[in-house]
């Protein structure tokens, strides 16, 4: 077994990475070049932490010419490095900008540090635009050459505002003046190329750069970004001793863009770094998606169904300030990634899913916070429920479910009028049992109907019907519907014991029944 290198959790610098060779290394060059060769001009639009600034670090240092930094890979045998140019490069990572005027001040710092490390002089002059036009005819001129641009980021300054549609716009318009000087400055430019997490708008943002080659959806450069299974199991196999692998891919991997499925490396790096190995959600602890939640929310939006939406191009890059659909959110953001890819009627249709264990149990947490109002799920009924399930004991089953609906506040229930459907709670119980990690199918079809909510354990299999009544609390109605329906004969095979459970909620007063056969 090959001797253990250091983790290179949250280094965004290729020769820190290649220097001595004391960190583990994904060699992505192969798929590097291609890119370079695809296109002058490439945009690129993954979620946070997914490795966006060390690819573009990686090709500032292909083009500045560093071989060494690049000895072993495949790049040092398939790169010409006789040829050099100089790199620009833009960072919209650090900092938050809530004004247009914060926006201009840093656009400007940022051209004149470009300036300062390429030994160019820039007449002082407030407008970034013209700054940034300068540079570019600047440096082209001294150094004989066209330039390579490079903006990581580019969207940051927007989604930092989303919350304020006035103060995001003016992030917007203060940008497309910035990125605008790059359509006017082809004969000086070798490669572009921008990064970022959502993908607004070419019209309202880049003001005509249409030249701008999206290679988000490209399946030969889904596992740009990332790590495969092959990398994660050939690159780190001196920390995998005694992992479970399947689960380690269950709880971690998935995100796909239509080719290639790969792990989230700041995720997985901090799993291999946890001395225990321990399974928990890594990525998701480290930015809580307020904004995304909020809208699910406002805009009701039932989860549950989005897990197999299918989309096409134009509604997965449906984004745009004021008005961004939440399921371009979700995907653009990696709480949804593609399951599959088919084409219908001459149109690319993309199924969607939850990429990983991670994502699901995390994020259905935070929306049943949010559905309730407030944290009424303990760990302790999180656990009996659990523990009941997993012991395929009905009666605990019923207690933990029951100690938790008695745990939600009455005057919340007064206070929500969507409580009084079926559908909501539907969403409730489908949140509750994903936060646990289960595999959980919502509007279940049948050739008869749908199943309100399927829970599947081992080879238990859980249908639950649900109703809201105005009278006495009671769930056999419930249960006479799976009963009549036959809902059960979709699961009925000789491995498998399925128990049907009635649920009936009281909307006058609280309370909850179940009913089982």
């Amino acid at each position: 077994m090959a001797d253990k290198k250091k983790l290179p959790i949250g280094i965004q610098t290729f020769s820190k990475l290649r220097t001595d060779n004391d960190y583990y290394y994904v060699d992505k060059t192969a798929k590097i070049i291609e890119l370079i060769n695809e296109s002058d001009y490439i945009f690129l639009s993954r979620p946070r932490r997914f490795g966006k600034s060390i690819t573009l670090d990686t090709i500032a240092e292909l083009f500045s010419g560093s071989k060494d930094l690049f000895v072993g890979l495949y790049a040092e045998h398939h790169w010409d490095w006789q040829t050099k140019y100089p790199v620009i490069r833009f960072n919209f990572a650090k900092g938050v900008e809530k004004t247009k005027q914060e926006l201009a001040n840093n656009l400007v710092t940022q051209v004149k540090e470009n300036a300062d490390a390429l030994q160019i002089s820039l007449d002082d002059n407030e407008s970034f635009a013209w700054l940034l036009n300068n540079l570019i005819n600047q440096t082209a001129a001294k150094y004989q050459s066209r330039v390579v641009l490079l903006i990581d980021e580019y969207d940051k300054p927007i989604l930092d505002n989303l919350e304020n549609d006035e103060v995001a716009l003016q992030m917007r318009d203060g940008l497309r003046d910035f990125y605008s000087v790059i359509k006017g400055q082809d004969a000086n430019i070798r490669f572009a190329m921008l990064t970022g997490v959502s993908k607004f708008s070419k019209i309202n943002l880049f003001s005509g750069l249409n030249n701008l080659l999206d290679v988000t959806l490209a399946k030969k450069f889904s596992a740009l970004c990332g790590y495969t299974q092959t990398e994660l199991e050939w690159v780190f196999a001196p920390e995998l001793n005694g992992v479970n692998l399947e689960e380690v891919k269950r709880w971690y991997n998935g995100y796909n863009w239509g080719g290639e499925s790969v792990y989230n490396p700041f995720d997985i790096l901090l799993f291999l770094n946890n001395p225990d190995k321990t399974l928990k959600p890594y990525w998701i602890e480290t930015g809580s998606p307020t904004f995304l939640i909020d809208k699910l929310i406002n805009e009701q939006v039932d989860v549950a169904a989005i897990k197999h939406q299918i989309a096409n191009d134009t509604l997965l890059s449906a984004f745009e300030v004021g008005d961004i659909s939440p399921i371009a959110l979700m995907f653009q953001t990696g709480y949804l990634t593609i399951d599959r890819v088919t084409t219908m009627f001459g149109v690319v249709a993309y199924t969607l899913k939850f990429p990983n264990m991670e994502v699901q149990q995390s994020l259905n947490a935070l929306l049943l916070d949010a559905y309730l109002g407030k944290k009424v799920l303990t760990m302790n009924n999180r656990s009996a429920l659990y523990l009941a399930l997993l012991a395929h004991d009905l009666d605990k089953i019923k207690q933990a479910l029951s100690a938790f609906f008695a745990s939600i506040p009455h005057a919340w229930h007064r206070n929500n009028t969507i409580a009084h459907y079926e559908g909501y709670w539907a969403s409730v119980f489908y949140a509750l049992f994903a936060s646990l990690g289960l595999d959980v199918i919502a509007e279940n079809s049948t050739n008869k109907g749908n199943i309100d909510l399927t829970v599947l354990v081992d080879n238990h299999i859980y249908i639950f019907e649900f109703k809201v009544l105005s009278n006495k609390v009671d769930a056999t109605t419930a249960l006479t519907q799976i009963q009549h329906k036959g809902y059960t004969q979709k699961y009925q095979t000789a491995d498998t014991i399925i128990h049907s459970i009635g649920v009936a909620f009281n909307k006058d007063s609280f309370e909850v029944a179940f009913a089982n056969d």
